[in-house]
């Protein structure tokens, strides 16, 4: 098993996966970073006074300011994925990740250095930007480059790297939450977005949008530069198969031809935009599987965990909170990683209704153990909501989109899903401090648990395996047909 999954593995593709990975690092990180230092921005814990830098060493803000400032992340989210998509589709996957890579340098220089409230929101409403655009076109990237008997594999990395980026935020804000030191926890993703930057200048094209917009020959050589070996078998989506053999040929020879391969059926229709693909007949049903799994994927509480659970076990375990912070954290990265193989084992549907059911029932264990004050229980139960989520909902609606509909399609796809997770993002981080303080002692759980059912429902009864499947058609029963 281990030698299949590694026989199309090389330094190239290695490398192109950790470049492009950084992206949804940077998402996780800024989606965290206001956890656990909460208390020093705010004025909380400290005073507001100028130092030497000049900059305060807090900003005066009320718990519904926090939220805006929190939540505003997910609306630069939402703008970034909306406008991702159709660039993805017309421009290929480098150039938004590129602009994205900016984005996530001009963020975080704003909120390190933010003297109020606007600039901080700012700040985060750049970041988001990014992080919206990152989490359109890398799980796509990863997909079509990487080999098919690793998809599932390599599609875990976009939540692995997001989770490496949580675990890191909380990490530093549980270090350095005091004084200014804030700032350097907000400031440090700038960094990273500087070394993606550079690193980018290295990344190619995905051979599948070459391919799917008729620059075949470039696709061809591309793909071999990735793989590093033989690539027969993976080029007859890109045309006939009598297209391809001829080309790959003359390509051995030595010979480049001076036009493009003329587009087929599936690189003809390579710019399906956001409104055509909601009403195209094959794609309906795969706009509404992806956009349903990727609200179960926030609507289930996930973020109620990773954005706030200082805040609201602070009470009940006022000493251990923080620590509890660091090993959900860490527990997510660990599970992820565990868990990444599980997908191409289990299938892609199995592993989603695992987690949902995990998630409902450990939702359900959460809400009773901070009505009863149970500490010990509203531990395991915060603990093991990130690990049942780490099972399915984390990191297979970002491969379920390229695996739904054809690459003509993804693009859009893709976007229109993720605006609804960054939407339902947006509520979850506006509206669940609201609902925890007016159904008081944990109860906003339990509404949690009745969504998980009815996502646990959806899945079964409409979202279709994926895993071992050659393409769109097959998944949905399809006879491909050919211009």
């Amino acid at each position: 098993m281990f030698q299949r999954w590694t026989a199309h593995i090389t330094p190239y593709l290695l490398y192109l996966i950790t470049i492009v990975t950084l992206g949804p690092l940077q998402f996780g990180f800024h989606l965290a970073e206001l956890n656990a230092p909460e208390a020093v921005i705010r004025c909380i814990d400290q005073p507001s006074i100028l130092t030497a830098l000049p900059l305060p060493v807090c900003i005066p803000m009320s718990s519904g300011q926090f939220s805006v400032v929190s939540s505003i992340y997910t609306v630069g989210g939402l703008l970034g994925a909306l406008t991702c998509g159709p660039l993805t589709t017309k421009y290929g996957r480098v150039l938004p990740m590129r602009l994205g890579a900016l984005f996530f340098i001009v963020g975080p220089v704003l909120s390190s250095l933010a003297p109020s409230i606007p600039v901080i929101a700012l700040g985060r409403f750049i970041s988001g930007i990014g992080a919206g655009a990152a989490i359109v076109v890398v799980p796509i990237y990863i997909s079509e480059i990487s080999p098919k008997e690793s998809k599932g594999l390599f599609g875990a990395l976009t939540q692995i790297t997001i989770n490496v980026g949580i675990l890191a935020s909380q990490v530093l804000g549980y270090f350095l939450s005091y004084g200014n030191m804030w700032r350097v926890v907000l400031g440090v993703a700038g960094g990273i977005a500087l070394v993606q930057g550079l690193g980018l200048v290295g990344v190619c094209e995905s051979p599948d949008w070459l391919g799917s917009t008729g620059k075949t020959g470039k696709a061809k050589r591309t793909l071999e530069r990735i793989r590093g070996g033989d690539i027969q078998e993976e080029v007859g989506k890109w045309g006939t198969a009598q297209e391809g053999q001829d080309e790959y040929d003359s390509l051995l020879r030595g010979e480049e031809s001076n036009q493009s391969a003329p587009p087929t059926k599936r690189s003809s229709e390579a710019s399906i935009g956001i409104l055509k693909v909601i009403v195209h007949p094959d794609h309906y049903r795969a706009i509404i599987a992806v956009i349903g799994v990727m609200l179960a994927q926030q609507l289930c509480g996930i973020n109620s965990v990773i954005m706030y659970s200082v805040s609201f076990l602070r009470d009940l375990l006022p000493t251990t909170a923080g620590i509890i912070t660091i090993g959900v954290g860490a527990l997510n990265l660990i599970m992820t990683i565990a868990c990444a193989p599980l997908s191409d084992r289990l299938g892609r549907k199995t592993c989603l209704l695992i987690s949902i059911a995990g998630m409902g029932s450990m939702s359900l264990m959460l809400g009773f153990a901070l009505l009863f004050g149970v500490q010990i229980l509203a531990a395991v139960a915060t603990l093991l909501i990130v690990a049942s989520f780490a099972v399915g909902l984390g990191p297979i609606p970002f491969i379920l989109a390229n695996e739904l509909v054809g690459p003509e399609a993804v693009g859009a796809t893709q976007s229109l899903a993720l605006s609804a997770n960054w939407i339902a993002t947006f509520l979850v981080a506006q509206f669940f401090p609201i609902l925890n303080e007016a159904l008081d002692n944990g109860r906003v759980f339990f509404l949690f648990a009745g969504l998980a059912v009815v996502f646990f429902a959806f899945v079964l009864l409409w979202v279709p395996e994926t895993q071992g499947k050659k393409d769109a058609d097959e998944v949905w029963g399809r006879d491909r047909r050919e211009d």
